[in-house]
This record gives structure tokens, sequence and C-alpha cells, in this order.
């Protein structure tokens, strides 16, 4: 298999067809969006160049910083999309294409993957982008000490080697036919090295220099005139600007202090939208809302009371009141329908207050009193969802309680260490990156802390696995033990809602896979002239 400047994997053949995608929201109440098409908004003039963008995320905390490895939030995932380049990028339409990388091949059974560099790609400071800078940027992620959130992900990697200047070599310990797809995460950029260490971590190969960053606050960037590419990078400016309230998210929109907000409040996404210079962008995608419960703790290291909690939400009641229909169902694991292995045919989790005090008999308990830590800062409504969660709950036996914390330091004070808090996914373009880093036993970022030896077993057979039914097979034996085993209770999933005036221009197609156009909007989209 090979690439030589042209598309390799068409990851929009994982998705559902339109015409499916549509009768399958009808079944499941999605509003009416297609995975990575653009929604409310006409077709836009030929884009122009010039100007400052301004973007603000709902996401951003004062422990941001500049180092890939130690991405914490919205904010710094959005600064390295813009400041950096991957090995390869998966592009609006789905298809995984080349990026700092040329061209790539496999053989026969994807143990190995050769990527062949751009020639004359140099970095802001003036630096050609080397096969060392690959391998060193990428081979700290896999260390034993490493902190990166893709660690379990790339500990696949058995060796990374260079031949030459422009070629590296990846020698995995197991087949995986979508290696080439985590590469495209902006958690493994590659960076400049010196003497085998990373020289600069405020220096990309991206279509943007960063001239000021505050964490928590805001990152400034200017264009790169020596960008190798000619249909990217249209501001002269731009800025990416952290307002967690909704509200004041909104006000800013509408009096001109920025041009796009992100994580646009479902509930008033209507009401903004008849400003006759406002847009509302409804994209479909894999975003998920979770409750991570910590397995290796009491009372939920027991399964029955995992089921309990999981049925004592209401999520048709939570789609309708806090996403106002913009978005899915939730059925307790990960795999959205957009994906390419969902399982259609597993049974939708539903609201049953009956079976949820049946398996809290089965614990030794009559009644359940529970703590669950949320916060505002990761999504519009998140404290909402779970104050209608406590008083579905009441119907089960179970007293849960809200524990609004506070926004700023969240990622790091807060998830991976409260028993019982609240958390989101943009969700991730394979089913192995998502359940490898989300639920794998040895991933840093598996929040509930789950050990499950049949679902470890079947993640690595289906990464290696060719035939596309039995690796089907496996992703649906694997999303029916999480749905049924693990300690997250995922009971939506949530279309990106952006919005903005109508001086900007936006492609006709814009990306779902991450938040603003795949976290590329700074370099997509453009200011009208």
């Amino acid at each position: 298999m090979k690439s030589k400047n042209k598309l390799i994997f068409d990851l929009a053949n994982r998705n559902v067809s339109r015409r499916k995608f549509m009768k399958a929201s009808g079944a499941l109440g999605v509003a009416s969006a297609t995975p990575g098409l653009l929604i409310g908004s006409s077709a836009q003039a030929a884009p122009s160049r010039g100007g400052h963008l301004r973007v603000a995320t709902v996401q951003g905390s004062s422990t941001d910083d500049l180092d890939p490895i130690k991405l914490t939030s919205g904010h710094t995932n959005f600064l390295f999309s813009t400041l950096h380049n991957a090995l390869t990028e998966v592009a609006p339409d789905g298809q995984l294409i080349p990026l700092v990388a040329e061209s790539f091949e496999t053989g026969a059974d994807s143990s190995e993957w050769i990527f062949k560099l751009r020639q004359d790609l140099t970095f802001h400071n003036g630096k050609t982008v080397t096969a060392d800078d690959v391998v060193v940027s990428l081979s700290r992620h896999w260390s034993e000490d490493s902190a990166s959130s893709l660690k379990s992900v790339m500990q696949t990697v058995d060796s990374l080697t260079k031949d030459g200047d422009r070629v590296v070599k990846f020698k995995l310990k197991s087949a995986s036919v979508d290696f080439p797809v985590i590469l495209s995460a902006s958690v493994l950029s590659i960076l400049p090295t010196k003497d085998g260490a990373i020289e600069s971590f405020d220096v990309g190969c991206g279509a943007y220099k960063l001239v000021g960053f505050e964490p928590g606050q805001y990152s400034r960037f200017e264009r790169n005139p020596n960008d190798f590419r000619s249909d990217r990078g249209w501001a002269d400016t731009a800025e990416i600007l952290t307002i967690a309230d909704s509200t004041a998210r909104q006000n800013a929109l509408v009096t001109d202090a920025v041009d796009v907000i992100g994580d646009v409040d479902a509930t008033t996404a209507d009401l903004l939208s008849r400003g006759s210079d406002v847009k509302i962008l409804d994209i479909a995608s894999t975003q998920h809302y979770t409750f991570p419960m910590r397995t290796d703790l009491a009372p939920f290291d027991n399964n029955d009371v995992r089921m309990a909690l999981k049925l004592s939400i209401d999520r048709e009641a939570v789609l309708d009141t806090i996403l106002s229909g913009y978005g899915s169902l939730g059925n307790d694991h990960p795999i959205s329908p957009a994906n390419r292995y969902h399982n259609p045919e597993l049974e939708q989790r539903v609201y049953d207050p009956e079976k949820a005090k049946w398996h809290l008999k089965q614990a030794g308990m009559s009644n359940l009193k529970v703590e669950l830590s949320v916060s505002d800062s990761l999504y519009a409504g998140c404290v909402d969802t779970a104050v209608l969660y406590s008083e579905h709950a009441k119907a089960s036996g179970i007293e849960l309680i809200p524990k609004q914390v506070p926004d700023d330091g969240y990622w790091s004070d807060v998830w991976l260490k409260h028993p019982w808090c609240a958390s989101y996914w943009s969700g991730r373009p394979t089913e192995d990156w998502m359940f490898t880093q989300g639920y794998s036993a040895e991933s840093n970022w598996n929040e509930s802390y789950w050990q499950n030896e049949r679902f470890n077993q079947l993640l690595v057979a289906a990464r290696a696995e060719v035939d596309e039914n039995k690796r089907r097979e496996m992703y649906w034996e694997m999303q029916a033990i999480t749905r049924d085993d693990c300690g997250s209770v995922i009971h939506a999933f949530a279309n990106h809602i952006s919005a903005h005036t109508d001086k900007v221009g936006v492609p006709e197609q814009v990306a779902g896979n991450w938040e603003f156009d795949g976290y590329k909007l700074v370099e997509r989209w453009w200011l009208k002239g």
C-alpha cells in the first residue's frame, strides 16, 4: 500500500451514508447533520487573505503548557494544531492525507510503516525538518516515564529508525492497519530538535507562528510566509481566546469582540441565529459526554453499582432538555453512529429505576449516596445535566449530589483524581484509537481506571485484523463489553455547535473529527474582504 502525494486512507468510508445516517437520526433523535458537512450556511465566496481572526473557546486553564505531550485542554489542542504539523492529517472529507510526510507505505501485515518526509519543509526558525526531528519528537511518547496522553497507543511501536534525512521507519510490536491515522494527532506534532533533544516548544512548522501565549487566556499567531501550502493561512494574524462562560462567549460574538465562538449552548442556539449577522454551524461528530467512575475505588468497584447509575439517567430527557436535540443518545460506549464499526444492533439502554434498584440490591444496598464533580468549563450544560441526572436518580433510591468545582485546573485537579466526575471526548477517527486511548488497561487517559481482560485481548486482535467481517465482530463485542462493564456513563453524543459573524468565510466542507473544523479553523477559514 503506497501513497505519493495522494489520498491513501478514506476515512469518509468509515462513516455511514447520508441516507443511512438520516435513518439512524430518526431512530436515535439525531439532529439533521451529516458528519463533516457544513449545515446552516450558504456557499461561500472564494477565500481572501488579510485581517485578524479571533476565535473564542470554552476550554483553557492556567495549567496549560506548550509541550504537546502535556495536552490539558481544548485550547492547547487548538493551539498545537495551528502552530504545528503532524506526519499525517485527517482532511475535512474524512480522508487521511500526508502532511509532514510526503508519502507513506506499509508491508503486507501492517507491522512496518515507512514515511518519506517532504523536501525542504522548514520550521518557523528556518531549520529544515529532518528525520531526526521526527524520531526525537515521537520517541518520547512511549518511554516508561512518559506523561503522554498517547503513551498506550505509541507503546505499540517496537522501534523508530531513520534512513537518511527524509525517511523514517516504524516497526510495530503487532500489525496495525490504522496506525497512520494515529500519527495525525496534535499530541504527536513534529518539533525542532538539536543534539537529540527538543529545541523549542513554541516553534513549529504549521501555517502560523506563535507570537503570544498566556495559559488559560489566549494564544496569538501570525501567518507563516513559508508554509508549503497555498490554500491555508488566509488571515494575517489570529487569536484564540478562552472564554469559559457561555453567555460571555455569545456576548463577545454579538458585540464584535470575536469572530467565531465554539460550544454554543444548544438551548440558545436558535435565538442566537436570529441575528442577521450571525450564522450557526451544526456539525455531527463523534464527540460524547461522559461521567466516568473510578472503578478502582468503592463503591464503583462493584459493577452492580455502576449498572444502577447507568440505568438512573433519562437520556432522552438530557438530549431534549440540555442538547435541544443537537446530538444522539449515548449507549455507555464511545463508538458513535458516525464510526465505521458502530454496532447498531446493540440494545439502547433506557431509563429504568426499578432495574436500577435491583442492581443496588445485588450489591447489598437499599440506597446509595454519591457525589459527582462537574464544571461548565467542560461544555455548555454540564452542570445542568448533573442536576437533571440527580432528579432522575431519586426514583432509583440514589442520592446523587452534583458538586460544582472551580473551572480553572479541572483537567489537572479533578479529572482522573475525583472518584466520580464529568468528562467529554471529541471522539477519535478510528475505533482502535478511541478504545486504546480511553479504555485500554495501560492508558494514561483510562479515566475510569477500568480493567477488562477480554476487552484488552480483543483490542490487540482487532488492531491487526484485515478481514473486514472479523474486525467488525470484534469491535461490536468490545462495544457490548464497554456498555455492560465499564465505569463510564456515556449518555449523549453531541454535535459541534459553533457560531460566526457574516464577515467570516467558511469552507464548503467542515471537519467533524474534532471541534473547530478539526482544530484547523485558523488556517482553513478566512475574513471576507
